[in-house]
């Protein structure tokens, strides 16, 4: 029995609260929050926001029990539990649009991630309920159910003030720029053919210069790594001066954190984007292209980390010499890039 064959047309309320969840999650994602007149205590954010979450949890948890055997629940319940679904939702957008941006932006949107994170995982409940029968708790109504709780217990691990949340970014491009380092430093260590795991047993090696690395494309590709390298360490170095040295007292300092984590994730698609042209067949021109401008964007992190409260006149020296290691790296690519041409 399905829900829309159940006693009462249960399936109504069941979609008019997806219908209504999606909407609210659409605004969350897409909307901006109203500067708040009065005053805004973050702590006191945290506890109703942590509350709102709970709640959600609860009633979601309540809708599915209510279909996990037989018999199915009147339609009056499923209006109950579906307005108490609802309200939830709504509790939880409505404490969300209360962190104002000048809290820092990065800090809303880890908040608005994980808002629309359990947005999404209620509708999904409530779609897998809609579809699934109702004799017995399917296995993907006990997966959707998991994953609202799942998406609920996120809200333990957000950062709790701008300074955090800058931090948490830092550390996600810290992991995607060594994950493209290793691999690079792997390709390299591996058979002189970097694509032999992809030829069948049986099919004889290509004898062409398409598939591995000239001795001028190895060259050329020490001082790339170089420049993968010095981005690695400007991430490294960041995260700790911001540790150290971050401020969130002030609008000026908590829109300074902003910057840096908005052009730090600039850092990772511009070294993967260096790394591809890298492989062989290598065309020189590219690969010139990409360092060029992988070196203008550390140039350019580099000099937003000077010009910031978090690099003092300690922090200039490493500062220096990572915009040494850049130009050095950029022009040693172009010398190796022109040689023989």
């Amino acid at each position: 029995m399905s829900a829309d064959n159940s006693g009462g047309n249960v399936s109504v309320p069941l979609r008019n609260l997806l219908n209504s969840i999606q909407c609210i999650r659409d605004r969350v994602r897409d909307g901006e929050s109203k500067e708040s007149d009065g005053q805004f205590h973050l702590s006191s954010f945290w506890v109703s926001l942590n509350q709102a979450v709970k709640v959600v949890n609860q009633e979601a948890t309540k809708l599915s029990l209510a279909f996990s055997k037989p018999p199915p629940p009147s339609q009056q319940d499923v209006e109950t539990l579906s307005s108490s679904a609802l309200q939830s939702v709504l509790g939880l957008a409505t404490v969300y649009y209360w962190l104002p941006k000048s809290r820092g932006v990065s800090l809303r949107r880890k908040v608005r991630e994980a808002t629309v994170e359990v947005l999404e995982a209620v509708a999904q409940l409530v779609e897998v309920i809609l579809s699934a029968p109702l004799q017995s708790l399917s296995q993907e109504q006990l997966i959707s159910t998991g994953g609202v709780w799942s998406a609920c217990d996120h809200f333990a691990t957000l950062p709790q003030d701008n300074k955090k949340a800058v931090l948490m970014v830092l550390s996600d491009q810290i992991g995607v720029v060594k994950d493209a380092i290793d691999e690079m430093e792997q390709a390299l260590s591996e058979a002189q053919d970097p694509y032999s795991d992809v030829l069948d047993i049986d099919q004889e090696p290509r004898g062409n210069q398409d598939t591995y690395w000239s001795e001028k494309d190895r060259r050329v590709i020490g001082p790339c790594q170089g420049l993968m390298k010095a981005a690695a360490a400007c991430l490294k170095k960041l995260t700790s001066v911001v540790k150290a040295n971050g401020d969130v007292s002030t609008s000026q300092n908590l829109a300074q954190l902003d910057d840096l984590a908005d052009i730090t994730k600039e850092i990772s698609p511009g070294l993967d984007d260096l790394a591809l042209c890298l492989y062989p067949p290598m065309e020189y021109s590219g690969v010139e292209s990409n360092v060029s401008k992988l070196a203008a964007l550390l140039k350019k992190v580099l000099e937003i980390i000077r010009s910031s409260h978090v690099c003092g006149e300690s922090q200039l020296t490493w500062v220096q010499f990572l915009e040494g290691a850049v130009d050095h790296n950029l022009q040693k690519a172009k010398d190796l890039i022109q040689q023989d041409s």
